[in-house]
């Protein structure tokens, strides 16, 4: 493998077509695709400050790694990709790609980040700020994350997470097989006109839950004090712990909480409109 080591780089394509190269301290100071139509990269303590800089790379690992506000959409069509204990502060990153890996990542600015990507592995990586990461993947696998940005996870299928704490809106909506371990969701409008969710002690807090939404599962689940609106024309199976406050028309299945507020059944219930509905007290 060839290396590259404590230089600078700028303009246009600097390092285009390389393949099996190591580059450390390696910085990027500004132009266009630095590393681009790429295979077999390493990029250790280097620093990013143009454009583009990691398009059609096939093969990328990235350590110990800083891209600038300056390198937005920087990481687009690249496959089989590691990043680990890197920072980025820039919009736009992963587009189109496949075989994405991050580990001890921190995104300041997460900004349309992580759009149809398949094949997504994300361990203690937080996102702040932005709107709709996570468009449009598929096939992700998460142990640690913590979110505030917008409107996460819409249009995704196949997603699996595990201790997490996401704060944000309008979140897991129009997905598809989401099954979420030991987290805390807090936001209105959660899992909107989904399919096939589980969520699994877990925390949820927000108005309007989990409405429209097809084969819900709930198992071991706690709910804010403010929760209100929540299951309407759902069908679900849920296990509720503690109090829940306000339950509106759930389409079919059986929900069981410790103690209810209030439920709503009025005459816009959908059909079967058979939930069965019960307390432990």
């Amino acid at each position: 493998m060839e290396l590259i080591k404590d230089k600078k780089f700028g303009g246009e394509r600097p390092l285009f077509t390389i393949h099996d190269t190591r580059l450390e301290n390696i910085t990027i100071t500004d132009g266009e695709s630095g590393i681009k139509q790429c295979s077999s990269i390493e990029a250790v303590g280097c620093n990013f400050y143009g454009k583009y800089p990691f398009w059609h790379v096939d093969g990328a690992v990235i350590d110990n790694c800083y891209f600038a506000p300056e390198s937005r959409s920087a990481i687009w069509y690249t496959n089989d990709l590691i990043m680990r204990n890197s920072r980025i502060d820039g919009p736009k990153f992963f587009r189109e790609m496949h075989n994405v890996e991050l580990k001890d990542v921190n995104i300041t600015d997460a900004d349309e980040t992580f759009w149809r990507v398949n094949g997504l592995k994300l361990e203690n990586v937080t996102l702040h700020g932005g709107t709709y990461p996570f468009m449009f993947s598929e096939n992700i696998y998460v142990n640690g994350l913590e979110s505030d940005a917008k409107y996460v996870f819409q249009y995704c299928k196949n997603v699996e997470i595990h201790n997490a704490k996401i704060v944000t809106k309008d979140s897991f909506w129009e997905c598809e097989n989401v099954t979420v371990y030991d987290s805390v969701l807090d936001g209105e409008y959660l899992a909107w006109h989904s399919k096939n969710v589980r969520l699994v002690r877990c925390h949820l807090a927000g108005e309007q839950l989990l409405c429209y939404t097809d084969n819900l599962v709930l198992e071991d689940c706690t709910f804010d004090s403010l929760c209100d609106r929540v299951f309407e024309y759902s069908t679900v199976e849920a296990n509720i712990h503690g109090h829940i406050e306000n339950i509106k028309n759930p389409t079919s299945g059986h929900i069981t909480a410790d103690s209810i507020g209030s439920i709503t059944i009025d005459a816009n219930v959908r059909k079967p409109a058979d939930c069965v509905i019960t307390t432990r007290q």
